[in-house]
C-alpha cells in the first residue's frame, strides 16, 4: 500500500510540473499590445549608428613627359698607370726628371750604378767576337779540308753560346735604367741621387691623364638598354657646374651576385687636364623621352608583397593593388591598376578600411608632378 501512495504521489507531481511550464509557454507567446492610434512603433533596440569619415589627404594621379635616364656614381682613373719598380737592386746614380713633369714614351726616368753589369756586357761582347772570328777560319779550313765537319759545329755552337751571353748581359744592363713605359706625368718621388734601391722598392708613378676611365655600376634591370658607345654625363663636385661627356667603352659580362648589378665603364677625353685619376664623379645615363608617365606621391603606395593605394570612389577608399615601376624626386611611377586622374590617399591610410566614407579636403597634385621633372 505504502508503494502505491508513493507511486500516486510521484505521479500527481509530474502532471502539476507539466502544467506549470505549459502555463509559462502560453505567457510567453503571447502578442504585445498594439499600439494606440496615432502611437508610432517603437525603434529596434540595436541599431547601427552610420560610420563616421576619415579625414584623409589625398593627390590626384597626373600623366607627365620626362627623360629616361639613371644615374649612378663613380670613380675616375688613368687611361695607363703605373708605378715603377726595380726588378733589381742597385744605387741611383741619376734621377732624369722633375715632380710632376709630364714625359715621353722611352725617357730616362732613374739611372743605376751599373759599372758591373756594363763591364760583364763588354766581356760577353769581346767573347762572341772571339768566337765569330773562330769560327768564319773554321769555315776557311774546311773549304781547304784542313778540318772536320764536326769541328765546325763545335764552333759554331760556341759562336751562339757567346752571342746569348752578350743577350743575357744586355739585359742585365738595361734593368739597371728605369725608362717611361707610356706618355704621361711623373708623381711624386721619394727617392733620392744615392739611395740604395732594393728589388722591388716603390720608385714612383707615373699617369696618363689624356683620357680617363669611369668605372660604375648599375641595376641589372637596365642590362638591355645601355650599349657599347653610348653617350653619358658626369660632373664633379671639385667643378660645380661643369658637365663633361664619356662614352660607355665595355661592359662586364657577368652580373655581380650579390648586388645584382653590372660593371660598366666609360672613356672621356681628358686633353684639357681639368679631371685628375681619383675623383668622385656623378654620371647620368638618358635613354630617350617617356611620355604620359603616370606618377603618384611615394607616400601613397602602402608597402607590402603587392603594393596597393587606396583610392577615392564616390567618397568612399577602395583598396587597389598596383604595378610600380621607376622612383624619381619622390614620386612612385604606376605602371598598372590606376588612370590619370584617379584621386589616391597620399596620407591617414592606416586608419582606412576597403569602403570607409573619407572626408576629402581638395584633390591636389602631386608634388613635382606636373610638366618635366
Amino acid at each position: 500500500m505504502n508503494k502505491m501512495k508513493r507511486r500516486g504521489v510521484l505521479a500527481l507531481s509530474f502532471a502539476g510540473l507539466l502544467g506549470l511550464g505549459f502555463y509559462a509557454w502560453s505567457a510567453n507567446r503571447s502578442e504585445a499590445p498594439a499600439p494606440a492610434p496615432g502611437q508610432k512603433a517603437a525603434a529596434p533596440a540595436a541599431q547601427a549608428a552610420p560610420a563616421r569619415p576619415v579625414a584623409v589627404e589625398v593627390a590626384t594621379v597626373l600623366a607627365v613627359d620626362f627623360a629616361d635616364d639613371t644615374t649612378a656614381v663613380g670613380t675616375l682613373k688613368a687611361a695607363e698607370s703605373v708605378v715603377l719598380r726595380p726588378e733589381v737592386s742597385g744605387r741611383i746614380t741619376r734621377i732624369g726628371f722633375r715632380d710632376g713633369a709630364l714625359v715621353n714614351k722611352g725617357d730616362l726616368l732613374i739611372a743605376f750604378d751599373a759599372t758591373i753589369p756594363d763591364a760583364e756586357l763588354a766581356q760577353a761582347r769581346a767573347n762572341r767576337d772571339l768566337a765569330l772570328a773562330s769560327f768564319k777560319r773554321n769555315q776557311e779550313l774546311l773549304e781547304k779540308k784542313f778540318i772536320s765537319p764536326q769541328a765546325l759545329d763545335a764552333s759554331a755552337a760556341t759562336l751562339k753560346v757567346q752571342e746569348a751571353a752578350v743577350q743575357l748581359a744586355a739585359a742585365k744592363a738595361a734593368k739597371m735604367r728605369i725608362q717611361a713605359p707610356f706618355r704621361g706625368i711623373v708623381g711624386l718621388r721619394d727617392v733620392s741621387v744615392g739611395s740604395y734601391i732594393k728589388e722591388g722598392e716603390v720608385l714612383v708613378n707615373i699617369e696618363d691623364v689624356s683620357s680617363l676611365r669611369v668605372d660604375f655600376r648599375l641595376a641589372e634591370t637596365w642590362l638591355e638598354r645601355v650599349k657599347v658607345g653610348q653617350s653619358l654625363e658626369l660632373g664633379s663636385d671639385a667643378l660645380p657646374g661643369q658637365r663633361f661627356v664619356a662614352k660607355v667603352e665595355a661592359i662586364d659580362p657577368q652580373i655581380d651576385p650579390n648586388g645584382r648589378s653590372i660593371a660598366v665603364r666609360a672613356r672621356l677625353d681628358n686633353a684639357a687636364g681639368q679631371l685628375r685619376p681619383g675623383m668622385f664623379v656623378r654620371l647620368r645615363l638618358a635613354f630617350g623621352e617617356r611620355k604620359g608617365v603616370l606618377m603618384v606621391p611615394e607616400e601613397a603606395i602602402m608597402p607590402g608583397a603587392k603594393p596597393a593605394v587606396f583610392k577615392v570612389v564616390d567618397g568612399k577608399a577602395e583598396r587597389v593593388v598596383v604595378h610600380t615601376g621607376i622612383r624619381r624626386d619622390a614620386q612612385v611611377e604606376i605602371v598598372d591598376g590606376l588612370a590619370a586622374g584617379d584621386v589616391v590617399v597620399s596620407a591617414g591610410q592606416l586608419k582606412l578600411r576597403p569602403g570607409a566614407p573619407v572626408t576629402v579636403p581638395g584633390a591636389k597634385p602631386a608634388d613635382g608632378a606636373q610638366g618635366k621633372p
